[in-house]
């Protein structure tokens, strides 16, 4: 059996339409379907309620508020019961009839199938560039060369998932956490079509968010375990400069006869010599902080894919 989740927010017009299609299309396969209902403001939540009356495996989570899209979807992810789980957008744009296409890829031995809108329609500027020139980016960062990050649409092995807890709006980052934890990960073309109905609740608003987030991921992904090696290496950087500084306020000293008060060079000095000081010292403490979240999740630093003859105590 495989979960199909579904953030909802304010979809009401979709709701209907969206749930005949997963029906239609899955006719044949055991499933279940989890509407994560994260706070709308309209009908969505009796829609969802009525459907859930006629249909025993489609369900409904109801959030207390809008927590936004990633926590919806952890929250989808905490109460699937299938062994494989499938996100998808509640807008109609994904199409469920790929999803037979994401479990035969599953099947074939891989953890992660992320889709890809290869014939994407949206809006072109507004949406389609800003988009491939993020997961561009995204994958030079990252290592792991996948054309649309922002798909929805994907499908993960259920035991992946169990160790990976997402924040923020870190949602389309999941293949890069499972291929932190040794997931193998592939892509395939995926349907996309034009929203009819309701309001897309995505623009250029979500770019800077996106750029910030992937200085996080890249942290995590270089820095988490090593702090001191970031930090440090920008204290350094700032106390070779005010060496430099020093070197040239001296030189104008005694080569060029200009008095230190006659030049900012004192100041500079200062100024990056304590901005260096501070680098070492967040460095020490994002440290300590480091280590106190690696003890205390209780595991070790690494994970087994499999044992061979190897039998515990």
């Amino acid at each position: 059996m495989f979960s199909i989740v579904i953030p909802i927010y304010n979809e009401a017009d979709n709701i209907v339409k969206l749930s005949d299609s997963i029906l239609k299309a899955l006719s044949n396969l055991e499933y279940e379907v989890l509407f994560v209902n994260d706070g709308s403001t309209d009908d969505s939540e009796s829609i969802i309620e009525k459907i859930t009356q006629k249909h025993s495996n489609i369900n409904m989570i109801n959030l207390r508020r809008n927590y936004g899209q990633t926590a919806a979807m952890q929250a989808g992810f905490d109460h699937s019961k299938g062994d494989i789980v499938i996100p998808m957008d509640g807008d109609m744009q994904n199409d469920p009839k790929d999803i037979p296409l994401l479990l035969e890829k599953i099947n074939e031995g891989y953890d992660v199938v992320s889709g890809w809108r290869k014939d994407r329609l949206d809006k072109k500027f507004t949406r389609i560039i800003p988009s491939k020139i993020a997961n561009h980016i995204i994958s030079k960062i990252s290592g792991i060369h996948l054309h649309d990050y922002g798909c929805t649409l994907k499908a993960y092995k259920k035991e992946i998932l169990n160790d990976i807890k997402l924040y923020g709006e870190m949602h389309r980052f999941i293949p890069i956490y499972a291929s932190w934890e040794g997931a193998k990960v592939t892509e395939i073309p995926v349907r996309h079509h034009a929203r009819t109905a309701g309001e897309t609740k995505y623009g250029l608003s979500r770019v800077p968010k996106v750029f910030l987030d992937i200085l996080v991921i890249r942290f995590f992904d270089k820095s988490l375990d090593r702090p001191i090696h970031l930090f440090g290496k920008f204290g350094l950087f700032m106390f070779l400069i005010a060496f430099i500084l020093s070197f040239l306020a001296i030189y104008l000293k005694f080569f060029m006869n200009i008095s230190f008060i006659l030049t900012p060079l004192p100041l500079l000095v200062v100024f990056f010599s304590m901005s260096g000081l501070l680098c070492i010292f967040i460095g020490l403490l994002a440290e300590i902080q480091s280590r106190i979240y690696f003890e205390s999740r209780g595991k070790p630093p690494y994970l087994i894919k499999k044992n061979y003859n190897i039998k515990k105590e």
